[in-house]
């Protein structure tokens, strides 16, 4: 794919307002360029209680849009933009329902005195055919992620890993840990894994929180704290206070404290599928089938077995059914969700484990509603407080803004960048899959599996959903791609709508095959254990992100998908970046065939605002790969704006 097509998101450019309003009209906006086709007519195709409508649009003319002329409708030739070659149209759609669905259908003028042709553009791409409602256009009315959200960094900490304070080097190990000097190895696999014990703690967090803020970090993103019984914590024993291995609760205040002073918002973990077995709610269940706590899991008719996670014993499945589990964890005045949220620890807001399995078992299934009744609670308390839930797989049915405001998944992002970036010899974990390693595929594929995979996400969703190269759970960047892939991963994630995240030690270039062996301790006083230094980089990224009108709430454009290179262009009016990313080197990058305009192209040809690797510039452009290269580029004007 390369060139210009005709294009609309859910950007500030597109669409007037932050959000819908239900029973107002959405005032939505199509870009058509002028070299792939003069479009006679275009509609809105919306679906309102399910049976579609349609809307004509009307040319938005350059000199006549100032002076509120909606134009004569007899074509688009008037519309075009002098200097860009692009031709605006605007229409209104009625928002009749909570989530408004809809699309484009264009009309072309047949060659040669032939049949009109009619192309369909949703949220997945142009088709020259009809397609599924689930592809299209969303606009909703739920309440959008907080605006801190949209130009963020996140910062994922595994506290047992990450700093050690004085006072947790001097707590002895419990009976089931096995205590580990700082540089020991991790074990990635086998009964270890979990029962290995650097004793990280929250003080060692807090004291390392200007490494965070030079990294241009926006939001901590805590892995759980909860006393457990191993070294990730999911498997919590109680969700009333903070491990003391951690530093107990006073740890946790002070250390949301000093994020706040710095600018940074602190989120944490919370498993809603499972608990613990030797969680105080578990032991009274299974000790007395008449506890109130009884029916907070799924236990067998005569009480002898339950469900759990995957099979986990050690992972008891809770029952969404119960209207006492949705007291004790959501509802009540001090529940798990509220307490934390609440004064004194003030997190601002909750990642949820295993958010897709929540709330299912089999025939039942409310996970939807779970996730409504967390999100309006979370909202009672802290409105300006963020909801992410993990989702492994597709999440685009299950996250609509309702309930999760944004997901931690891996299909749409990390997994088709893994695989365009792989290095051929990589024999890592690819997301439990039985494949032996990562199978390499083309940027083409990479865009189509994106889109594809993003299709069904509202562009508030799409905002607030983490854009990860890695993380905790699954194999490093730097142990999956060839030399220099990390960092080329680490700027898509930056510039892509999303929330741009770090795993600890990524800026240390850390390896591990699997989630478990990736956990690596952080090399703060041991510089040959340091693997790439990335933090200059990721700081430069961090700031062209932090300060660009672009990323904060402008479109994205994609421009080419072709074998070893990816680029796409974010807009807005103020201005633009050009994000050109590259596998291999490339000689002489064909600028030309992604239809940028002269004044675009004569930008490209100032020195970029970031780049990595070689950059040289002749009668053409060669790239050096793997590599990532951003150019400003001038903003874009709607006509009559």
């Amino acid at each position: 794919m390369a060139g210009r097509r005709p294009h609309h998101d859910g950007s500030v450019l597109y669409v007037d307002g932050a959000s819908a309003r239900l029973g107002a009209r959405a005032v939505l906006r199509l870009r058509v360029p002028r070299e792939w086709g003069s479009a006679s007519r275009v509609w809105v195709r919306s679906v309102q209680d399910a049976e579609p409508r349609y809307d004509e649009a009307v040319p938005l003319h350059p000199a006549e849009a100032a002076g509120n002329n909606p134009g004569d409708g007899s074509g688009v030739g008037r519309a075009e933009d002098a200097h860009d070659g692009w031709a605006w149209w605007e229409a209104s759609m009625l928002v009749a329902n909570p989530v408004a669905r809809y699309r484009f259908l264009i009309e072309l003028p047949g060659s040669g005195g032939g049949p009109d042709i009619y192309w369909t553009l949703n949220n997945e791409g142009l088709f020259a055919r009809d397609t599924s409602d689930y592809s299209d256009f969303r606009l909703t009315t739920a309440v959008p992620a907080p605006p801190w959200s949209r130009s963020a960094v996140m910062y994922e900490v595994f506290p047992d890993r990450f700093a050690r304070s004085s006072a947790a080097a001097e707590l002895p190990a419990p009976e089931w840990a096995i205590a580990c000097a700082w540089d020991e190895p991790v074990h990635g696999v086998g009964p270890d894994a979990a029962r290995q014990l650097y004793r990280g703690d929250l003080i060692g967090v807090r004291e390392k929180l200007g490494h965070l803020e030079a990294l241009g970090v926006d939001i901590l993103y805590l892995t759980p704290f909860f006393p457990a019984r191993s070294n990730h914590r999911y498997d919590a024993s109680t969700f009333r206070h903070v491990d003391p291995l951690l530093g107990g609760d006073q740890a946790l205040v002070e250390l949301v404290q000093a994020a706040h002073a710095r600018g940074m918002k602190v989120m944490g973990d919370l498993t809603a599928n499972h608990t613990g077995d030797s969680h105080e709610w578990f032991t009274r269940a299974l000790a007395d089938p008449q506890s109130r706590e009884a029916d907070y899991y799924y236990f067998s008719a005569d009480h002898t077995s339950y469900e759990s996670w995957s099979g986990v014993k050690s992972l008891p499945k809770l029952n969404w059914a119960s209207e006492g589990l949705r007291e004790a964890f959501v509802t009540g005045e001090d529940s798990v969700v509220a307490h934390w949220l609440k004064p004194p620890f003030n997190l601002d807001g909750w990642r949820i484990d295993v958010g897709n399995m929540t709330g299912r078992l089999g025939a039942q299934d409310v996970n939807k509603e779970v996730a409504a009744l967390v999100r309006r609670r979370v909202l009672e308390i802290n409105p300006d407080a963020l909801l992410l839930g993990e989702e492994t797989s597709d999440a685009g049915a299950d996250v609509d803004g309702f309930g999760w405001q944004g997901a931690m998944t891996y299909s749409n992002f990390t997994r088709p960048l893994w695989q365009w970036l792989a290095s051929p010899g990589a024999r890592v974990d690819f997301f439990g899959t039985p494949l032996p390693g990562v199978a390499r595929i083309d940027a083409g594929t990479v865009l189509d599996t994106h889109r594809d995979l993003t299709s069904a996400f509202s562009w508030g969703v799409r905002n607030a959903t983490m854009n990860a190269v890695n993380t905790h759970d699954t194999a490093r960047a730097a142990s999956v791609m060839v030399a220099g892939g990390p960092l080329v991963a680490a700027t898509l994630s930056m510039m892509l709508p999303g929330i741009a995240v770090l795993f600890a030690g990524d800026e240390f270039g850390l390896e591990g095959g699997r989630g478990e062996s990736s956990r690596t301790p952080m090399p703060w006083a041991e510089p040959a254990r340091i693997v790439t230094d990335l933090e200059p980089s990721y700081a430069e990224l961090a700031a062209l992100r932090h300060n660009s009108a672009a990323v904060r709430h402008g479109a994205l454009r994609w421009l080419m998908a072709d074998g070893d290179v990816l680029a796409f262009v974010r807009e807005s009016p103020q201005e633009s970046l050009l994000v050109v990313a590259v596998r291999a080197d490339i000689q002489g990058l064909p600028f030309g065939d992604m239809g940028l305009s002269a004044r675009e192209r004569a930008a490209v040809c100032a020195a970029p605002v970031f780049h990595t690797g070689g950059y040289l510039v002749y009668s053409d452009f060669n790239l050096n790969g793997p590599g990532a290269y951003i150019w400003k580029l001038p903003g874009v004007r709607v006509p009559g704006a």
